[in-house]
């Protein structure tokens, strides 16, 4: 949405921005479901059984195909393996390990070139993600591939936790559904295409939370999905007020990984069981817990690598970085895609999951968590790293705060940074966060940790000043 559209919908009344909602709400649901979406949802329940004999046959046929397109029809690759055979390298590119690892700078700066011969972008669907390493992207999937994705996602999230797309629900996201100097409610929009109540998490003030509670049990939601943080900040609200009318069938948190004292309270708040996930929008890995607590790959989704510090693949249960290689996506194919993520590969050994199903898990994930921020007004703020737009001249980018009423935006600039980008990224920060001073300071390189990585959002306030928000806030 462009600023002048965008503004237009914050200066309109509630019952308009919730049509508009509605209205986008149609438009996804002709592109996420079919008359195929529920043989595909059975398909993949029926796979959950499978032997490993049965999935490595499958990945290995799905992988084939992958690697074969993206080598002879994919621009960046086709161009990659015709530079390395000028070169007399007589590598396969039909083995996997022979591939590079491919870094998302590469995605980001040459998003079109990712997309097969024959295909029209104009024709597909266009995803955006923000990125959670400071690099936003541009995405490209076919109507078949929204389809199969949306289907993994009813049979493996909304299917094991004992609900449908026909319930209502809600998501406390990272999109601004209203300004966040707009100080009354309503902080959410009613989506009725997709049942969904779109609450903004960028409003969560201690003296809003009632209002978000209200807006639940007007609704009738029946099951909530969000930022852990941002749930954990609404149960709290709900344990301190008492209430006890908030019966939920599910909960299951995302972008982040979930703590047990928040695990504790959110299960408390809404008398329910907590659920886990993990993917991102480059639709390479994906992952879920089951009822007995496991966190379940996804094998349609991807191949996914644990490689150590050497580049040599991590044994099962020892972390390392996370390399995928997308299987569903075949018309932006991205092959031993570094995440940014770390984890580990549950152990083999480990045998089937309680729960009956075989499908692998991963034993833990590191790295998918960035700091909060804070505001003056009680407010803490995840993902605020949603600033970034994918035409933003910006390689990469690290917001600190330093203080409560003052942020510093480190990025290393592209070709074409003007200074109207750099407007863009301040008016992105004051949005989400208030009337604050945002400075601006261009630098080479991000600084690393020991790890070799660097945290898009650092918070460097003084514990004590965040002990005492959080306590407020409790």
């Amino acid at each position: 949405m462009n600023r002048t559209l965008l503004q237009l919908y914050h200066r309109s009344p509630a019952p308009l921005r919730s049509a508009a909602a509605t209205l986008r709400g149609y438009q996804l649901r002709r592109w996420r479901y079919g008359r195929e979406t529920e043989r595909l949802v059975a398909e993949a329940l029926e796979r959950e059984r499978w032997s490993p004999e049965q999935w490595r046959r499958w990945q290995e046929e799905r992988l084939a195909r992958v690697l074969e397109r993206a080598a002879t029809e994919v621009p960046f690759y086709r161009a990659q393996w015709a530079e390395r055979r000028r070169r007399g390298d007589k590598a396969s590119w039909e083995l996997l390990a022979n591939w590079p690892v491919l870094e998302k700078e590469s995605v980001r700066e040459r998003a079109r070139a990712f997309v097969a011969d024959g295909c029209d972008v104009r024709r597909m669907f266009y995803d955006h993600t923000s990125g959670t390493t400071g690099k936003s992207l541009d995405l490209w999937l076919t109507r078949a591939t929204v389809r199969a994705w949306y289907a993994l996602c009813e049979a493996r999230l909304r299917h094991w936790y004992g609900v449908s797309r026909r319930d209502r629900w809600a998501i406390l996201g990272g999109q601004l559904v209203v300004p966040v100097a707009n100080r009354r409610p309503p902080f959410w929009v009613w989506n009725a295409a997709l049942r969904q109540l779109y609450m903004s998490s960028y409003h969560l003030a201690p003296d809003a939370l009632a209002h978000y509670l209200d807006a639940l049990a007007r609704y009738r939601v029946r099951y909530l999905l969000g930022y852990t943080s941002s749930l954990y900040a609404l149960a709290q609200g709900a344990l301190r007020a008492g209430r006890r009318d908030l019966k939920l069938a599910v909960v299951v948190t995302n972008a982040e990984p979930v703590y047990e004292h928040q695990r504790r309270a959110i299960a408390e708040a809404f008398q329910c069981p907590v659920r886990e996930t993990y993917g991102m929008a480059e639709i390479v890995a994906a992952a879920s817990e089951c009822e007995a607590g496991r966190l379940h790959l996804w094998p349609e989704a991807g191949g996914v690598e644990v490689l150590g510090g050497d580049g040599r693949p991590a044994r099962d249960g020892a972390a390392g970085e996370l390399v995928c290689t997308g299987l569903l996506n075949e018309e932006m194919p991205l092959i031993r895609y570094r995440v940014g993520d770390r984890g580990a590969r549950g152990v083999a050994a480990a045998g089937r999951c309680a729960c009956g199903r075989t499908l692998p898990a991963l034993a833990a994930v590191e790295g998918r968590t960035d700091d909060l921020v804070y505001t003056a007004d009680g407010r803490r703020v995840g993902c605020i790293d949603t600033i970034y737009d994918a035409r933003l001249p910006v390689r990469e980018a690290q917001i600190v705060q330093e203080a409560l009423d003052r942020v510093r935006v480190r990025y290393v600039p592209a070709p074409g940074f003007t200074a109207e980008a750099g407007g863009s990224i301040i008016r992105g920060v004051r949005e989400r966060m208030g009337a604050i001073e945002v400075v601006l300071e261009r630098v080479d390189e991000i600084p690393r940790g020991a790890n070799g990585k660097y945290r898009a959002v650092v918070c460097a306030l003084p514990p004590e000043t965040r002990r005492l928000i959080e306590e407020a806030g409790a």
